[in-house]
């Protein structure tokens, strides 16, 4: 199994084509635009109203401002810091001074100071870069490995013991097959010790994902069914290791293996746009707790996402009556 590129380093320059970065960035700046109309309301009562004439030239500029920024994101990074920054404020500063004129001969607005929108627009901007460069520090790529270190530690005994556990009930009854379970564990073994910064390809992972329910297979016989559907999706697509084996894991123990019938886990990989989707479902029973034992390893990978993709990948569950359903959506990205 080949990994596709290293954990990618926080750069101090945000990355505004991330959805994350977005979101932040308009909520800082409607609260400084709040606090601005709070300081210029004569009364308590005319803040809405001011708020919402700030609104109409803030919103323009920081939709313009982003698009820009996104699209100049890869120049900007290969500048030094400060230089970067100061390029980014000037953009932000240029086209607010250009808003305001417009607004102004429009008749949208009231003439102001030369410079002024320029001014209060760069010190809004200002702040919001230091808190960015405060953000990529507190989340420099040594302490986001060292997090992710700590959390594939949580996955890995217990992924490696329950599955030599699963071989050591075939090794006298079937040893050609525990004989051929060990050659698969020793693959896990070396998948579960991957360097955690390390991105993996898709088909490496779903063939980690065959291994694994190989072996749980040939512990649970004809009462364990895998149902694959993989759409048109590349396979050397880049994703974190250990997302599709916690949650097969997971679908068996709490799904399959109560039930004295056993059933199918489904597995839908599947490619939406600019999207990567990977469903796994599987029986309950109709009882209640179908998914209680889920939730160690949901948190565990909530957070592995959040350090890879922050606010772009989301993990979603769907509990119904008789099954159990958990979906992961990733950022499509092409392997550098």
């Amino acid at each position: 199994m080949t990994s596709i590129r290293h954990f990618p380093a926080t750069h101090p320059l945000p990355d505004w084509r991330n959805f994350g970065v977005m979101l932040r960035v308009l909520l800082g700046a409607n609260a400084l635009a709040a606090l601005a109309a709070l300081l210029l309301a004569p009364a308590s009562a005319d803040w809405a109203g001011r708020y919402v004439e700030l609104a109409a030239f803030v919103e323009p500029l920081l939709l313009i401002s982003l698009a820009l920024l996104a699209g100049l994101r890869d120049l900007l990074w290969r500048l030094p810091l400060r230089l970067g920054q100061a390029l980014a404020l000037a953009l932000v500063g240029g086209l607010a001074e250009l808003l305001a004129m417009q607004g102004a001969s429009l008749g949208l607005a009231e003439p102001a100071a030369p410079g002024r929108a320029a001014l209060l627009a760069v010190a809004a901007a200002w702040l919001l870069l230091g808190y960015f460069e405060l953000r990529a520090r507190a989340h420099s790529p040594a302490l986001a490995e060292a997090r992710l270190a700590a959390l594939n530690a949580r996955i890995r005994p217990h992924f490696l013991f329950n599955s030599l556990n699963a071989v050591l009930t075939l090794i006298r009854s079937r040893p050609q097959q525990a004989e051929a379970g060990l050659e698969a564990l020793a693959d896990l073994f070396r998948a579960a010790m991957r360097d955690p910064g390390e991105l993996v390809s898709l088909a490496d992972e779903i063939e980690l994902g065959r291994q694994y329910l190989e072996l749980e297979g040939l512990r649970l016989g004809p009462r364990l069914t895998v149902d694959w559907q993989i759409g048109p999706v590349a396979r050397d697509l880049p994703i974190p290791p250990l997302m599709l084996q916690p949650l097969l894991e997971n679908a068996v123990r709490h799904g399959i293996e109560p039930l004295p019938e056993g059933g199918t886990v489904r597995i839908a990989i599947d490619r939406r746009g600019d999207e990567l989707s990977i469903a796994i479902a599987n029986p309950t029973g109709g009882g209640a707790d179908g998914g209680e034992g889920h939730h160690i390893a949901l948190d565990n990978i909530r957070e592995r996402l959040a350090l890879y993709y922050d606010l772009e990948a989301r993990l979603t569950i769907e509990a119904g009556p008789d099954s159990y359903e958990v979906r992961i959506t990733l950022p499509c990205r092409t392997p550098r």
